[in-house]
């Protein structure tokens, strides 16, 4: 087990760019999952991390003990809790981290379920968004270039593994990504306040593509227009609009309620 005890180390100067910078994340193909849970759905795919960190103390936990139990020792890195603590995204460490390589795009050749996302920014709103999409059976998540970066530390920690459990494509031409679909016996759905359809109207037990835009402008004119249905989320009272994320659910689980009934 290797110790490290200086910022000027070299690997702890790595890491905490993977922590900060996306360019640096995509430049070396790697991210760190920071928590137990992380590691066990990463685990649970057959693969194995390059590095697991954990802290000084950490190292003393019996149920990080267990976990590590079976990692070879040339795997396993300590550091003092206020390292470590500046590579963690959140503000009680878990005390465990893991150094991955960021996953290939690999999508199923006949997606019955896919979800493309327009310029979602917030990282937390993007992590809940794809959790979501693993939970309603979405196979494969298509992002634009506007999006958070899905591999950063708190979209991953929001994903609670759903990373591990669909395909994501990452800085994706939404408008050609739709055109791919236009040819098949399926349903494009977009969410507009606008809209006089309900969602409860539609038939989405086939094929289906959901198109989910930005907090604030929603989807762009050219992804709602090109989408075969525009629909509205029915709410009471005088509410103006949903989160994101809550509309998205509301959306993917909408399928998921026709399919079991």
């Amino acid at each position: 087990m290797k110790q490290i005890t200086s910022r000027d180390n070299p690997l702890f100067k790595q890491l905490k760019k993977l922590t900060l910078s996306s360019r640096e994340r995509h430049k070396s193909g790697q991210t760190l999952l920071d928590g137990a849970h992380l590691l066990q759905s990463y685990r649970a795919t057959g693969a194995e991390p390059e590095l697991l960190i954990v802290t000084e103390q950490g190292s003393h936990n019996s149920e990080l003990v267990a976990l590590l139990s079976d990692v070879a020792e040339s795997s396993l890195v300590t550091m003092p809790d206020a390292m470590f603590a500046e590579l963690s995204p959140v503000e009680t460490p878990s005390g465990i981290l893991a150094l991955i390589p960021i996953p290939p795009f690999m999508p199923p050749l006949q997606p019955e379920f896919c979800l493309l996302v327009e310029d979602v920014q917030d990282p937390g709103n993007l992590g809940s968004i794809l959790r979501s999409a693993a939970a309603a059976g979405v196979n494969v998540a298509y992002l634009s270039e506007g999006c958070a970066d899905p591999w950063s530390p708190k979209v991953l920690r929001g994903g609670m593994g759903a990373h591990f459990a669909l395909s994501i494509a990452e800085k994706a031409d939404l408008l050609q990504t739709l055109k791919v679909f236009t040819g098949f016996t399926g349903v494009s759905v977009a969410t507009s306040l606008s809209a006089t359809k309900s969602l409860y109207q539609l038939d989405l037990t086939g094929r289906v593509v959901m198109l989910v835009g930005n907090e604030g402008a929603g989807l762009s004119a050219a992804l709602l227009s090109s989408a075969s249905e525009q629909v509205r989320i029915p709410m009471y009272g005088n509410t103006e609009s949903l989160n994101v994320a809550a509309a998205t659910a509301i959306c993917l689980f909408e399928r998921v309620r026709q399919l079991s009934v």
